[in-house]
């Protein structure tokens, strides 16, 4: 049996739009959007003030603001997001050396050896959220727990600016007592598949067999089977490896035309090598990701049998994958990207001792 680790999942509050009240003091407290626009678009975050009226991440625009009439839209500011989130990772760091960033506003980090030499999982989230506070001015919430699957689904309890612990003896009476829809990793599409199984809470689901989960839900049912027993053990890796880099754009106009289509492939061919050079990274396969007017989506890909990251070879590929076959409708969104990538994975030996809670 594998002792318990000591996982802390933390989550920053609304980070892009925090990140925009924090820059432009006549935002706060307003309801903002950032990305999209009451016309087109998709929202990338909202702020809490704009979450109240139902506007979320990945809603379109126009949905968002009628949603919320008072609504504000800022232009995204990645560049700005990258710099608040690594002063928030070099924090981390002087905590742990085994951080793995899920994306730039969370992240999982291992305590159960740490710098600090502090036996409290609990102590030191709340010490590494009121630094965040201190240094870089944002509020960040956190879960603490035996492993990963716990402690994000604990990071999402006292939002925003908060946090909770699930000891290992609460473990799985706290996953018993879920309502199902929180479950990490599961989706709409499965929530409403469980529904129907007569799944609605953890326990529920904790009574049906491996058999019955495996015949209802193929691989993912002995993932079920495990989690909701408390049963989760990938590690906190470190060295996660990027399996993809991808460039793309939502137009202001559809394109109807597979010539304008090219003109602007060009420039996010130009984008993605500027970001394949910059990872030092090429890959064997060109993926061209087509969205349409009425929202559906489309991928064509082409594997190689060598790496590329140079933009006229990519494009190259791209405009035979574009030219494959006719366009059912006008697009709105091209993208490309380049997976099956050069990088090799490291492996790291962790040797975790168990620690009082």
């Amino acid at each position: 049996m594998i002792p318990n680790r000591k996982i802390i999942h933390v989550d920053m509050d609304a980070f892009y739009a925090s990140v925009e009240q924090m820059d432009n003091p006549a935002l706060r407290g307003k309801p903002i959007a950032v990305g999209g626009s009451e016309n087109r678009g998709v929202v990338a975050a909202a702020s809490y003030e704009a979450r109240k009226f139902g506007v979320h991440s990945a809603i379109s625009g126009v949905m968002a603001k009628k949603n919320c009439p008072d609504l504000i839209f800022v232009p995204p500011r990645f560049d700005r997001y990258k710099q608040i989130s690594s002063k928030i990772q070099k924090i981390f760091y002087e905590y742990t050396d085994l951080v793995e960033p899920l994306s730039l506003d969370e992240a999982y980090l291992d305590v159960t050896i740490n710098k600090k030499g502090n036996p409290s999982a609990t102590l030191l989230a709340r010490e590494i959220r009121q630094r965040i506070f201190d240094e870089v001015g944002l509020t960040a919430s956190a879960g603490i727990s035996v492993n990963k699957f716990v402690a994000k689904i604990a990071s999402d309890y006292n939002k925003p600016n908060g946090q909770k612990t699930v000891n290992p003896e609460e473990v799985v009476s706290f996953l018993e007592e879920l309502a199902i829809r929180k479950f990490h990793g599961v989706g709409k599409v499965t929530t409403e598949k469980m529904y129907q199984l007569g799944i609605f809470t953890g326990l529920e689901l904790k009574n049906k067999s491996l058999d019955f989960l495996e015949k209802h839900f193929g691989k993912s049912g002995n993932f079920y089977y495990n989690v909701v027993r408390g049963i989760h053990n990938s590690e906190v890796k470190s060295n996660r490896i990027t399996k993809s880099v991808a460039a793309e754009h939502t137009f202001d106009v559809n394109l109807s035309s597979e010539i304008f289509m090219m003109e602007k492939l060009e420039n996010i061919a130009n984008s993605l090598e500027k970001r394949l050079k910059k990872h030092n990274v090429a890959g064997k396969t060109i993926t061209l990701k087509i969205k349409y007017s009425d929202f559906s989506q489309q991928t064509r890909s082409k594997t190689l049998p060598y790496f590329i990251s140079d933009k006229t070879l990519l494009l190259e590929i791209v405009s035979e994958l574009l030219y494959q076959e006719r366009m059912k409708d006008s697009v709105r969104l091209l993208g490309i990207s380049v997976s099956n990538l050069n990088t090799e994975q490291k492996k790291f030996v962790v040797v975790q001792l168990k620690f009082d809670f």
